[in-house]
């Protein structure tokens, strides 16, 4: 594990509680207490946080302060807090600072970038350097869509970025960056692919800054395992709290995501609705189809013009194939806005349910358009790509999946798929790995583990997949239909035959009505066994069911079915002519 730097370094975080009013040039640090006893003082520090936010123009972080603040019961007048202090360097570069303020707003970002040129004040000086970032960003992403299309190699780079690092990092070593700074400076790192000093530096900015939540959210995003996290040091605020949710979820440890976002509602963030998002969210990667849907329908409700997680509420739909329900919220995003990422996603998902892959895909690529590093889309244009038989434009999406977000499951599964498509039983195998990582406890990774290592004639490693799909949890039902076949392949006709026994009781005890193209063949299997093992009832008993199945089942040769019914006649003239010697036998004693 690679060392972090903020673990041996000491931040340049004061422990002792500094007031909030302070001036807007020095941001203010802010308290490093984990207590939610008070809520008012929390409430206070998140209005100011989205002052501050909003200021820059980091309007993300704004609206998330502004939403968990909303969430918090109202502050009589005689709380409210004033605006800062306007100090010297401010007020020199107030002309400058609103004019390009105003350029920024409207997205004039090189031109915002020189009226701010010179300017002295934190403030000032991390708008004009933020205004530089995005300019490089709007570019790469234009020349990006304009020349190469969605799904080729992206080789445009954003230029600004080495110039921006270079000033940044002698402002960084002068000890001359606020919170905002470092977090400029640490997404700086990150697009450079320097990982460990982007985590170090994001680590500094939440101990300077701790209410910002783009901080965090940036620090969340390069975190890959919980090893990761453990070696972090970070600071003991109530954001940590979110922080600690939020990274959990990302990192499929559901159980302890929704105990913390339960703590959370339980000290008085109830009425959040990024919270319960979140727990929907949460309820969505563990599969619990039902309830995330009825915290979606309910979150609905109390906040109908949401877009945010929308088109994860549209996968859920997807999955339950609720048309009518997924057509609804489609022509009802649109109203509200047909440009957002997530309202494309939704309408791709739509036209998939449809069937209409190439519609879909279409949508998925504008999407990709409107915010090239959107995770869902990439991996949404892969299922597309790969319903429409295109193998090599799949791996292409399923690889940019990986390159926004290496902890997205679906993509490397989805590989895993693709190479198994092409016969390719290492590349799969190598894919499944990883996908079996992310998502230890599913069990569809581990049947296809299974599957990949059975191809490989590597059989006991595909018998322990399968049954450790079984013991965590079989969604498919199939882990033991296959770990029978397995059994009799190896001509292991005892555990074979536990195997299927197994899996006729769950499939009777599951209390649904479904039809299970592999019962036929648990039938025969125990028909054949029983008889061998002169258990005559038994033996009846599973070829009479077997026989059972409709003729359309594929599953079952004709050769085996009439051996099946041969036996099941033969057994019943076996078992009545058992009854008819005892009866007689009976009537010889009585007559005697």
């Amino acid at each position: 594990m690679i060392g972090w730097g903020g673990r041996d370094r000491k931040m340049a975080a004061s422990s002792s509680i500094v007031s909030v009013a302070a001036t807007a040039s020095s941001v203010p640090v802010l308290p490093s207490s984990c207590d939610f006893s008070n809520l008012r003082e929390i409430k206070k520090q998140l209005l100011l946080i989205a002052g501050l936010t909003r200021e820059r123009g980091l309007l993300h972080s704004s609206k998330w302060s502004a939403e968990l603040a909303f969430s918090l019961p109202a502050l009589p007048l005689s709380e409210l807090q004033p605006p800062p202090p306007i100090t010297e360097e401010d007020a020199q570069d107030m002309d400058a600072y609103t004019l390009a303020k105003a350029y920024f707003d409207v997205k004039e970002y090189d031109r915002a970038a020189h009226f701010l040129h010179g300017c002295n004040s934190k403030k000032a000086y991390f708008l004009y350097m933020y205004s530089r970032y995005l300019s490089g960003e709007k570019k790469k992403d234009d020349e990006t869509v304009d020349s190469l299309g969605p799904l080729e190699k992206g080789q445009v780079k954003n230029e600004a970025l080495r110039e921006l690092r270079v000033e940044l990092s002698k402002k960084h070593q002068a000890r001359e960056l606020d919170g905002f700074g470092l977090y400029l400076y640490g997404v700086v790192l990150r697009k450079l692919d320097l990982v460990k000093e982007a985590i170090d530096v994001f680590v500094e900015a939440t101990h300077v800054l701790p209410l910002h939540w783009g901080a965090w959210l940036e620090l969340c995003n390069l975190i890959t395992d919980k090893e990761m996290l453990k070696f972090l040091s970070l600071p003991d605020t109530w954001m940590k709290e979110f922080f600690l949710a939020h990274i959990y979820t990302e990192l499929q440890l559901i159980e302890e995501a929704l105990q913390k976002y339960q703590n959370l509602i339980d000290v008085g963030f109830s009425k959040s609705s990024y919270i319960v998002s979140q727990i929907a969210v949460a309820y969505h990667n563990i599969r619990d189809i039902d309830k995330a849907l009825s915290i979606f329908n309910e979150l609905r409700k109390q906040d109908p013009y949401r877009i945010e997680n929308m088109d994860t509420f549209s996968n859920l739909l997807y999955v339950r194939s609720m048309k009518s329900e997924l057509s609804y919220l489609a022509h009802n995003l649109c109203e509200i806005d047909k440009y957002r990422v997530e309202t494309c996603c939704v309408i791709g998902n739509y036209y998939s349910l449809r069937s209409q892959h190439e519609k879909a895909a279409l949508y998925f690529q504008r999407a990709l358009k409107l915010n090239p590093r959107y995770l869902g889309a990439w991996t949404l244009m892969g299922h597309e790509y790969m319903e429409m038989k295109n193998t090599s434009a799949a791996i292409q999406a399923y690889r940019h999946a990986i390159e926004v977000n290496k902890r997205d499951y679906r993509a490397w599964y989805g590989l895993g798929q693709t190479y198994e498509i092409l016969k390719m039983p290492f590349y799969c195998l190598y894919y499944y790995r990883r996908a079996h990582q992310l998502r230890p406890n599913d069990s569809r990774m581990l049947v296809a583990l299974g599957e990949c290592y059975e191809k490989l004639n590597q059989l006991v490693e595909a018998k322990k997949c399968y049954w450790r799909a079984y013991a965590v949890g079989d969604v498919e039902k199939m882990a033991l239909v296959k770990l029978a076949k397995l059994h009799e392949q190896l001509t292991e006709s005892e555990q074979a035959a536990q195997c299927y026994i197994k899996y006729i009781q769950d499939i009777y005890s599951c209390g649904e009505i479904v039809e299970h193209l592999e019962e036929s063949t648990a039938f025969r299997y125990l028909a054949q066994y029983y008889f061998k093992c002169k258990l005559w009832d038994e033996a009846s008993a599973c070829a009479q069911k077997c026989c059972a199945f409709n003729d359309q089942n594929d599953n079952l040769h004709l050769s085996d079915k009439l051996k099946v019914i041969i036996s099941a006649v033969f057994l019943e003239f076996r078992a009545c002519a058992h009854v008819f010697r005892r009866r007689c036998r009976i009537r010889i004693e009585k007559m005697l």
